[in-house]
C-alpha cells in the first residue's frame, strides 16, 4: 500500500506554484478533488499512482514526480532453469468437478514416488515416425492452434490449458521419433505451443509457473535450432514486472531483448514492452521514441517460416493499440482515449479477450478524464466477456478503473455499475 510522502507533497505544491495554478485548477486538470490535493501535498495521504501520473502530465514534469513514488526493487523475476526436452515427466490431473493441476517431475522423482491410476499407456519408440506421419502430425498441430488460439479469446485459460499442455508433450514425444526436418518442425511448433501455454498460466495470476512455461519454449526451439525464442522470454519476463508496476526492470528486460542478432519482430515486441515501461517512468519522450523503433521493426517483419506468429495475432495495428495503453500510464487519458476509440474499432467481435483487455483500458482513461458516464457506458458491456475470460491481467486494469470510478460514488452510473464491477474485481481467476 501507499504511505504519505511528504517528498511528494512538497514538490508538489512547488511545481504547482510555478506553475502559477491553484489547487482548484489542478482539481479540474486531474478531476482529484481539492480537498484530497490538499491532504496530499500536505503529506496527510498517500498518492495513488494514477494521481502522480496525472500529476506528472499536468505539470510538465517529464516523470520528475512519478520518480518520487517509484521504488525500484528486486521484482525481476528468477529465470526458471533450461532443461533437456525429454528431461521431465509430465503429470496432468483432470478432476470432474473442473478443477486440474499440472506438475513436471524428474525421473528420478517419479520413480521414488512410484504412480498408481486406473489407465496407463506409452509410446515405446521402437520404430521411427515416418515422414508422412511427421508431416501429417504437423498440419493437424498447426490447423488446431489456430483454433485453440481463437477459443482462447472467449473461454476461461483453465478450459484450455489441459489440452494444450497435452498437445505440447505429444510434439515433444514425437520429435524424438522423427526425422531431421521434421523434428526441427515439431519442436518448433510444441515451442509456440509451450508460449502460450505459458501466456495462459499468467492470466491465471501464476506468474512463477507462466515463466517455468516460458523457459519450456525456450528449451524446445533450441532442441530444433532455433536459439532466438530466448530474447522473447525476456519480453515475457518483462511483462511480469510490467504488471508489478516496475518501470526500471521492465525497461532492462525489454532492452535486452532487442540484441541485433535477433529477428526483427522480436525485437520490436521487445521495443514495445520498453515503451510501456518508460510510460510507468512518466517518460514520455523515451516512450514515443521506443514505439516509433517498435514500428519500423515490426513493419519490416516478414516470416516465411509457416509457423504461427510469436506474439498476439488479434491485433491488426499493435503499435497503434500499445501506443493508447502507454498514454494511459503517462497521464495523458484524453489522448489515450482517443487512440484507443480508434483502435478498438479494427478489433473482430469474436476477439473478446482483446476487447475486454484493451476496452478495460479505454474506460479507465476516460474515467481519469472526468468522462464518468461515457466510462461507465463503455464498462457495462464489456463486463460479461470480463466474466467469460477470467484474466488476472485484465483484473489488474479492472480494479483500478474501480478505484477511479469510487471517487464519484455518488454519481447514478456508478452506482448502477458498482455491484457487478466490485463482485468482478474479486472474481475468482482459473
Amino acid at each position: 500500500m501507499p504511505v504519505p510522502s511528504t517528498t511528494f507533497g512538497e514538490e508538489l505544491r512547488k511545481r504547482r506554484l510555478q506553475a502559477g495554478w491553484s489547487l482548484t485548477e489542478l482539481s479540474g486538470a486531474v478531476h482529484y478533488s481539492k480537498a484530497q490535493l490538499s491532504k496530499v501535498e500536505r503529506g496527510l495521504k498517500a498518492p495513488g499512482q494514477d494521481l502522480v501520473r496525472l500529476c506528472d502530465a499536468a505539470l510538465g514534469a517529464d516523470g520528475a514526480l512519478t520518480a518520487l513514488v517509484t521504488t525500484s526493487s528486486d521484482t525481476t523475476p528468477a529465470e526458471p532453469a533450461p532443461s533437456e526436452v525429454s528431461e521431465e515427466h509430465w503429470m496432468l490431473e483432470l478432476s470432474p468437478e473442473g478443477r486440474s493441476s499440472f506438475r513436471p517431475l524428474s525421473r528420478r522423482s517419479l520413480l521414488g514416488a512410484g504412480t498408481a491410476s486406473l489407465m496407463t499407456w506409452r509410446s515405446d519408440g521402437t520404430g521411427p515416425l515416418s515422414p508422412a506421419a511427421g508431416a501429417g502430425m504437423l498440419d493437424a498441430s498447426r490447423s488446431l492452434f489456430t483454433h485453440y488460439r481463437r477459443l482462447g479469446q472467449s473461454v476461461e485459460p483453465g478450459l484450455l490449458l489441459p489440452v494444450l499442455i497435452a498437445q505440447t508433450h505429444t510434439l515433444r514425444e514425437l520429435s524424438l521419433q522423427a526425422d531431421a526436418h521434421n523434428r526441427r518442425e515439431l519442436l518448433a511448433l510444441g515451442s509456440r505451443y509451450a508460449e502460450y501455454v505459458g501466456w495462459l498460466v499468467q492470466e491465471t495470476g501464476n506468474d512463477q509457473a507462466a515463466l517455468w512455461w516460458t523457459q519450456r519454449a525456450v528449451d524446445l526451439a533450441a532442441a530444433g535450432g532455433d536459439r532466438a525464442l530466448a530474447g522473447y522470454a525476456l519480453v515475457r519476463r518483462a511483462l511480469v514486472t510490467l504488471y508489478r508496476d516496475d518501470a526500471e526492470q521492465t525497461i532492462a528486460l525489454a532492452r535486452r531483448a532487442q540484441d541485433v542478432g535477433l529477428p526483427h519482430r522480436i525485437r520490436g515486441l521487445a521495443a514495445q514492452r520498453e515503451a510501456q515501461g518508460h510510460a510507468l517512468a512518466g517518460d514520455r519522450d523515451s516512450c514515443m521514441r521506443a514505439l516509433d523503433r517498435a514500428r519500423a521493426l515490426l513493419d519490416d517483419h516478414e516470416d516465411g517460416s509457416g509457423e504461427p506468429v510469436i506474439g498476439t495475432m488479434h491485433l491488426p495495428d499493435s503499435v497503434g493499440m500499445v501506443t493508447g495503453w502507454c498514454l494511459v500510464d503517462l497521464g495523458r487519458p484524453r489522448e489515450a482515449a482517443e487512440q484507443l476509440d480508434r483502435q478498438l474499432a479494427l478489433i473482430g467481435p469474436d476477439a473478446v479477450r482483446t476487447q475486454v483487455r484493451y476496452g478495460v483500458r479505454r474506460a479507465l482513461a476516460y474515467a481519469s478524464d472526468g468522462e464518468i458516464d461515457h466510462a461507465c457506458a463503455l464498462t457495462t458491456p464489456l463486463l460479461d466477456g470480463v466474466a467469460a475470460v477470467r484474466s488476472a491481467t485484465v483484473t489488474t486494469d479492472l480494479r483500478r478503473l474501480a478505484r477511479a470510478l469510487a471517487r464519484h460514488a455518488h454519481h447514478p452510473s456508478v452506482r448502477l455499475l458498482a455491484p457487478r464491477l466490485g463482485a468482478l474485481t474479486h472474481l475468482p481467476i482459473s
